[in-house]
């Protein structure tokens, strides 16, 4: 049986690097073998600065999509600065028997549903058949716990659920619904928000 993948997720850091030094040294205690960030890195694009660093110090490989906060093109800056770094909007990692899998931005800022879900239907393709998947949004779905926010969710992230039946699916963008976990279909939802998760998956 192939060993476990130790995950930890967490979004919307906002350019807090003391926030992103303590999550290295959990990700390094907790013996976490990737980093999924899911988006909204910087504060309006105001910092870059040890966003990124302190986990490729902790020898962790980073998974990042951009937020509503950054451009697209900050996204790929920084997966291009830092080792073991990659910017999965519209792309996919593989470890093992594992796929992951992102879009990034939010409607209303920076993309749209058409994007989207062009972008996870994209970076769908290159993992279709990994025996397991986790898809990364910075929105979180339409019908889902964070639209208690007043912020509606996305239509096409929901029909990309339906659709490519995701074991799990990692969003944030509403940061009160931090920490929200529930079922969509057969797919696990977690928003992760500021409230960082681990997990094996």
């Amino acid at each position: 049986m192939k060993k476990k993948t130790k995950i930890l997720a967490v979004g919307d850091i906002h350019g807090d690097s003391g926030l992103v030094k303590k999550l290295a040294e959990r990700a390094e205690k907790e013996k976490v073998d990737i980093v999924i960030l899911a988006g909204d890195l910087t504060l309006a694009e105001n910092s870059t600065k040890n966003l990124i660093g302190p986990f490729i110090k902790a020898k962790k490989q980073v998974l990042l999509i951009p937020g509503n906060h950054e451009t697209f093109a900050t996204a790929d800056f920084l997966a291009q600065t830092y080792p073991n770094t990659h910017n999965i909007h519209g792309y996919s990692f593989v470890k093992d028997d594992l796929g992951i899998f992102g879009a990034g931005g939010a409607i209303e800022f920076n993309t749209t549903e058409k994007e989207i879900f062009n972008m996870l239907n994209k970076a769908h393709k290159s993992i279709k058949d990994t025996k397991k998947k986790i898809m990364v949004t910075h929105m979180h779905p339409e019908g889902s716990k964070a639209e208690f926010s007043g912020f509606k969710g996305s239509k096409a992230i929901a029909k990309a659920i339906k659709k490519f039946k995701p074991d799990l699916l990692i969003s944030a963008h509403i940061h009160e619904a931090g920490g929200i976990e529930e079922k969509i279909g057969k797919t696990k939802v977690i928003n992760v928000s500021r409230s960082p998760a681990i997990f094996e998956i």
